[in-house]
This record gives C-alpha cells, structure tokens and sequence, in this order.
C-alpha cells in the first residue's frame, strides 16, 4: 500500500492517562468514604455550586417558561428525531424460542435496565444535544428510572435549554452536577436512592476515566477520548466543503483529530489552503480549540486508490467519517470500522451531532474496531432461558456428566446423575470415569 502524508500529526489522541487515573482514584475513594458531603464539597470546590443538587419540579417548570419557542421547536424536532430513531433500533430486538433437540427449549427476553444515568458535560459549550442522546434514547429502551446530571453552566446553575432538553426527552430525576462527583454519585445511587445499571454519555477524560473505573459496578456505553472526524474524498468531493467538515470538528477540542484521506493531491492541497483561514475566522474559543487540534493532531494522506484508502480508514477507525466520493454504495459496502458513517456532501457530521437521528455518543480512539456508539441496545439486556422433559434431560444429562468427568468437575456430573437416577431408576448409563482427584 503505498501512501503519502501532506500533513502529518505531531500527537496522538491519547490523553494524559496517567494524571487523569491519579486525580479520579482519589476522588472517587474519598466520595466511597463520604458519600454525599464528598460530592457537595466537589461541586463546591470545582464548580462553585452550593444550589441544589435535585432540580425540583417547580424549577424545570419555570425554567421552561424562560426557553424561547424557537429554542423548544428546535430541541423537540431533535429528540423525536433521536427517539425515533432508537424506537426502531428497539423494534430490531426481538424476543425469541426454539427446540434445539427434542423436548430441550431455550430462548431469550429482551428487557431494559432499571436504572439508567445520563451524563451531558457543561464545559466551554452548551451541550444540549448530549442531554438528549442520551435520556431519549433510554427512554425508547422502556428503563424505569432515567437520572440525568449536568454541571453548573459558567458559574451559574444547569444551563436552561439543557435542563429543558433532560426534561422533554423523559428524565425522572435531574441532578445539578458535573464532572467525576456526577459519575460516582450515579453509580452509588447517592441524593436519589438508586444506583445507575448504566451510565452513558460523553465528557472530559476526568469523566472518561471515572466511567473506566466504575465499569463492572455499572455499565458504560463506551471508553471515551476526544472527538475525531475523517474525511474520505476523491477528485469530484469540492474542498471548500472538506475544509468545513474538518474544521466542523477541529472545535470540540485541543485534542480532536482531524483526518483527510483522499487520491486527489489537488484537494488535499487545496484542502490544507483553506482550513487555517476557516479557523481564523471562528470566534476565540472555536479558534483556539481548532487551531491547536488541527496544528498537533490534524493529518492529510493522499493514497493511490479507493481501495487504498478504505484500508486507511479502517486503520484509523474514526469516531465520526465523512465519505466525499463516488459509488456511495461501494463505501457503504466496504468500509467495516467506524463509529458513525456520513454518505454524501448532502450531509455532514454536524447534523449527526444534532439532529437527524442516530446517536452521537460513539466510540473513539481505535474502539470502532470491535463496538458500536450508544444506542438503545446499550440499555437492553438479553437474558436467556431454558427448559426441558424427562425425556430430553436424559440426553442432555448424559453428555453433561461425562464431559464433566472428562474436566475433572464430578460435582457438576453428579447434578446430572441424580437426575437420571430419578427420573430413570431402572436404567444403567455410561456416566464416564468418576474423578478421583
């Protein structure tokens, strides 16, 4: 495979793992000690909130008088985009029997957690959309009980539109805080009682390794990093576009990659012309963010082929991929790793974030290799079941207590010989060799 790097990163979209482990350990130990003290004085402390931690009803309700029509219009269409979406996804499902030897009959249920906590982060934007990723999905998953939490917004209390958003989409309880004390308070069930099966949603990699290190008491949807995009464009994809899409991106954050692959050295280079004035042209925060994203961990590659540059793209495994190019369907057909594909100039991974319906919360850094984003699958669990007759637990009981002799388990053989010897008492089996050791 031969291919050629225009521009290539400085960093890795690793995090600073270490210090992140250190800082999370410690706090989560000491909120395992403390409990909901612990949590108040980091929310104190971190976030300079002494409110509430549960937002009453009267406050949602009041706070939805403030939200603009417009603002409501907009965030309703978005969640009955995400809702639908996810109910599909739950129709997909299915709950099932079969006979797979006479009279042995095995199956599953298809039920939803309990308890499920969703995390939208308050950092340097309002982001309303996590609010209802996460809530509206679980909520088309059928879970009881749906805990939302968000930090204080720039000092003040949950920003209005995403405490609407955590409301509209079907939160039960929603909590004013941030960071690893949100985490951990879901997880242990502090301030409500009841302790999160699944906690999901995307924030800093303080948050992120919080979710690491409580999975196993809880479930995560996914191990985050920062957000990356990938562009896949031949010679008929128009640069300035490309250059959008990039850039679109760059602004999560210092460290979100932004990756161009392409066979046309003219785009690329026209491509890399064009990005630094886009992010000159944002305002501060963008720009900063951007700029720095773009600077350490933006890469361009020109390869031969279509072929070449699927190969790639699934090296890289990318959060978010765009493909620019002819033969959408060949695309669609080939690419295998990615954690959501956007076909066609027509859209664009700004419309996935917000509102055309399949989740935004998805996996990073290589995890697109072997998992999926966040969907309503993520609060489902399949539970098997089984049953049989007399007839088939001869069978079964047969091999059962052989193989299990054959592995040195005669405890395990003898649940099967019991029941031979009852349901069968005039019979003589082949039970194997019992185990001596």
């Amino acid at each position: 495979m031969s291919v050629t790097y225009l521009k290539k990163a400085d960093k890795t979209p690793e995090t600073e793992t270490a210090t992140a482990q250190r800082v999370v350990s410690e706090m989560l130990l000491e909120i395992q000690q403390n409990g909901e003290t612990a949590v108040r004085k980091y929310a104190r402390d971190l976030d300079k909130w002494n409110g509430e931690i549960i937002v009453s009803a009267s406050e949602i309700a009041e706070n939805a008088m403030r939200v603009p029509a417009q603002v409501k219009a907009d965030i309703d269409f978005a969640i009955k985009q995400v809702s639908d979406f996810a109910h599909a996804q739950r129709q997909s499902l299915r709950e099932m029997q079969v006979e797979l030897h006479p009279g042995v009959v095995a199956g599953q249920r298809v039920l939803p957690v309990n308890v499920a906590g969703c995390y939208a982060p308050a950092g340097r934007y309002a982001h309303i959309a996590s609010a209802y990723m996460g809530v509206a999905t679980a909520k088309a998953a059928g879970v009881k009980t749906i805990i939302a939490c968000s930090g204080p917004f720039r000092g003040g209390p949950m920003h209005p539109y995403l405490m609407y958003a955590f409301n509209k989409a079907g939160a039960d309880v929603i909590m004013t805080l941030g960071g690893v004390q949100a985490i951990a308070s879901m997880a242990y069930g502090l301030f409500t009682g009841r302790s999160a099966d699944v906690i999901v949603g995307p924030g800093n990699k303080f948050v992120a390794e919080a979710k690491r290190s409580l999975f196993g008491t809880v479930g995560i949807d996914v191990f985050a990093g920062p957000s990356e995009v990938a562009v896949i464009a031949d010679e008929t994809a128009d640069p300035a576009i490309v250059a959008s899409d990039l850039v679109g991106q760059a602004e999560h954050g210092h460290e979100s990659p932004a990756w161009l692959f392409t066979t046309s050295r003219a785009l690329a280079e026209s491509v890399m012309k064009q990005v630094p004035a886009l992010i000159d042209a944002l305002p501060p925060t963008a720009r900063d963010a951007a700029g720095s994203a773009w600077r350490d961990y933006g890469e361009v590659i020109v390869c031969d082929s279509r072929e070449e540059m699927a190969a790639v793209s699934d090296k890289y495994a990318s959060e978010h991929l765009e493909v620019h190019a002819k033969d959408l369907d060949w695309w669609l057909a080939n690419l295998t790793c990615y954690g959501s594909l956007f076909l066609g100039e027509e859209t664009t991974v700004a419309y996935g974030d917000k509102a055309s319906g399949p989740n935004h919360v998805l996996p990073t850094k290589g995890a697109s290799r072997y998992s999926g984003g966040l969907s309503v699958h993520k609060f489902m669990k399949t539970l098997t079941w089984q049953k049989m007759d007399r007839a088939a637990a001869r069978d079964i009981g047969l091999a059962t207590a052989r193989i299990s002799r054959l592995e040195g388990m005669e405890a395990h053989a003898r649940t099967a010989d019991d029941r031979l010897a009852k349901y069968f008492p005039n019979e003589e089996f082949d039970l194997g060799e019992p185990v001596a050791v």
